[in-house]
């Protein structure tokens, strides 16, 4: 049975100004971070309670409750009275699902993540981000363009709007930064929950410059919107994939399905 390597005491989870998101959050994300790095493989256990409450400075009960998160999200057992076990295995396709970051879901596959930023920009929000991000037409926002590395290869291009507290974190960070959604978790942002939209866009000119693809090729779209434990819209992003690069899941029941939409093509495809 696989077993976690040594590690120091990580730094305790930072509130963000406010104090709005729960400790346990905190500790969750950062476990889900690292189970998603494979730091603890499918069949691990996960340190005891006392431990983890040594090793982020918080109670067993804000322990408990991160770990019932992740026991939601199932990525550990439920048992009782016992050290978690982790159930996650790294997969080939992206579930739809599940709100994991390209960087974990990445290094889950055994690829070396990377990312290049190519600007950052401060604007005012359109009407498509307003609606999105629910701020007011014009409300200063942040737009990021980024290219997305597997192992070096470029593989997605990723435009993504911010709402300007969130953007202004970003516009901090280095160049090179290969995982926005780590180091902002750091800042007591977090993603917790997505709505995603999946469609075909063609190539444009910036598109086939970043990813090497003739202009007009067709690329996997992945629209979404993601949230903290508030529900605060906290990015807006549309990723153009290379095709081959990446399969998405979705499991749907007979109350929560798989959501279709009949309507007329997205201008991009005509």
């Amino acid at each position: 049975m696989n077993q976690p390597p040594a590690a120091g005491p990580p730094a305790r989870p930072q509130r963000p100004a406010g104090g709005r998101t729960p400790l346990y959050l905190a500790v969750a994300a950062d476990l889900r971070t690292a189970i998603g790095a494979g730091e603890y493989g499918s069949g691990a256990r996960l340190p005891a309670e006392d431990e983890l409450a040594r090793r982020y400075t918080v109670s067993r009960g804000t322990v408990r409750q991160a770990l019932a998160a992740l026991r939601a999200d199932g990525l550990v057992t439920s048992r009782r009275g016992t050290r978690r076990v982790v159930l996650a295995s790294p997969g080939e396709r992206r579930d739809a699902t599940e709100l994991r970051s390209f960087t974990r879901w990445a290094r889950s596959l055994g690829e070396d993540p990377g990312g290049r930023t190519v600007h950052v920009e401060p604007g005012a929000a359109d009407p498509e981000e307003a609606a999105e991000l629910r701020i007011g037409p014009g409300a200063p926002v942040y737009r990021v363009l980024r290219v997305r590395t597997l192992s070096g290869r470029p593989v997605m291009v990723e435009r993504t709007t911010y709402p300007d507290a969130v953007g202004a974190l970003v516009a901090a960070m280095p160049a090179d930064t290969v995982s926005y959604s780590e180091e902002l978790a750091r800042h007591g942002v977090l993603f917790t929950d997505a709505h995603h939209t999946i469609d075909i866009a063609l190539a444009d000119a910036r598109d086939a410059t970043l990813l090497g693809c003739p202009q007009g090729a067709p690329l996997l779209r992945e629209r979404r919107r993601a949230t903290d434990p508030t529900g605060s819209p906290v990015e807006w992003s549309q990723d153009r994939y290379l095709p081959g690069t990446v399969a998405f899941t979705a499991h749907s029941t007979a109350t929560g399905a798989l959501g279709r939409r009949l309507g007329p093509p997205d201008p991009a495809v005509r």
